[in-house]
C-alpha cells in the first residue's frame, strides 16, 4: 500500500486506515446521533455489531479501493439505520412490520407459561434477572418484561403504574 519496508507498511497502514476509519465512524454518529450504537431494536444491534466488523476490515485491508468500500458500507449501513429510525419514529405499521413487542412474562408473581414458551425463556433466567434486580420477595414482583431489544426488565414494589406497561403484550394462557 504504501512504498516502505513490509513491517513498516503493516504499522503505517495499521495507524492510519483504522484513524481514518474512526474519524469516519465518529462523522457518521455526529450525523445519525447517538441512537446508532443503541440497542433500542435488533436492527441496531445488528447494525452495532456490523460497525465494528466493517471497521476491523476495514482498518486490516491493504487495497485502497476496499478501504474506500468499506468506509461506503458504513456510511450505508448507518443511513439504513438512520431511516429505519425514521421511518419507525412516524409510521405505526412501519414500526409494526419491522420491530418486535415486549412481552410480559411474569406479572403479579406469577409466570404466564404461554408467554414464556412463546419467547422461548427459562424461569432460570428469569429468576436470575429477578435475584439481579434485588428483588427479595416473587410477590413483589409486579411485572417481568422480555424487551424488543431482548433484554428482561423486572418491575418490583408495592405499587405499578398501568402506564409504565403501555405497548406490552400479554400472551393468554
Amino acid at each position: 500500500m504504501f512504498a516502505l519496508p513490509v513491517w513498516l507498511d503493516a504499522a503505517a497502514r495499521g495507524l492510519i486506515l483504522t484513524t481514518i476509519a474512526l474519524v469516519w465512524i465518529l462523522i457518521l454518529v455526529r450525523l445519525v446521533g447517538l441512537r446508532s450504537f443503541s440497542k433500542m431494536t435488533a436492527f441496531d444491534f445488528v447494525a452495532t455489531i456490523a460497525a465494528g466488523s466493517l471497521l476491523a476490515t476495514v482498518a486490516t485491508t491493504s487495497e485502497w479501493t476496499a478501504f474506500c468500500q468499506g468506509l461506503v458500507a458504513l456510511a450505508a449501513l448507518f443511513a439504513v439505520q438512520y431511516l429505519l429510525a425514521k421511518g419507525r419514529q412516524h409510521s405505526k405499521p412501519f414500526e409494526k412490520a419491522i420491530g418486535n413487542e415486549p412481552i410480559l412474562l411474569m406479572e403479579d408473581g406469577k409466570f404466564i407459561e404461554a408467554a414464556l414458551t412463546h419467547t422461548r425463556v427459562a424461569r432460570e433466567d428469569v429468576y436470575a434477572k429477578i435475584r439481579a434486580a434485588n428483588a427479595l420477595d416473587l410477590s413483589a414482583v409486579r411485572a417481568v418484561v422480555i424487551e424488543t431489544t431482548g433484554d428482561i426488565s423486572v418491575l418490583h414494589g408495592d405499587h405499578l403504574d398501568e402506564e409504565i406497561l403501555s405497548g406490552v403484550k400479554k400472551i393468554s394462557e
